[in-house]
């Protein structure tokens, strides 16, 4: 079923309309709370995504020893890391519209951790939301907008190898 949040606000509107009597001018939503909530749901999406083949590369392994795990991250909201022999992947909402994707070991790090108290966009790779027309969101890469199936799959690969070693 599609997603029908926005659906469920319009009604909220025009139920506390009809019981205060008050009519709302202000029809347009607030585009960063929007836009905050989209990047929630696509971290979650994301999330969902690796979860799936996670489970696939497990159970196919067969083997408790260097299975991959997932954890959310504690005091973030949708923020996740996954986690093998030492190694971190980690996906953090660091505003809303702008996801940051970090590799960290236990001795060093090949990007640097997302801080949510710091600014170092050059030392993080990260996902930037584009709004276009009728508010569609494009998320992008460096400027090329992604396909959030072949960014699983490249981030998947990259930490299974980087992890085995």
């Amino acid at each position: 079923m599609k997603n029908l949040d926005w659906i469920r606000g319009l009604v909220e509107s025009e139920r506390k309309m009809e019981e205060t009597g008050i009519i709302d001018i202000a029809t347009a939503s607030n585009d960063s709370t929007d836009l905050t909530e989209k990047t929630y749901e696509f971290l979650r999406a994301l999330k969902e995504s690796f979860v799936d083949y996670t489970t696939a590369f497990n159970n196919m392994k067969n083997s408790t020893l260097g299975s991959v795990k997932i954890y959310g991250i504690s005091n973030t909201a949708t923020d996740f890391m996954l986690f093998r022999n030492g190694y971190k992947l980690l996906f953090s909402a660091i505003n809303p519209g702008r996801i940051a994707m970090s590799f960290q070991n236990q001795s060093s790090s090949f990007l640097p951790q997302a801080n949510l108290h710091q600014n170092t966009p050059s030392q993080e790779e990260t996902l930037e939301a584009q709004v276009g027309p009728f508010g569609e969101l494009t998320w992008t890469y460096r400027g090329s907008a992604i396909n959030a199936e072949n960014m699983v799959r490249y981030y998947m690969t990259r930490f299974i190898r980087e992890s085995a070693k």
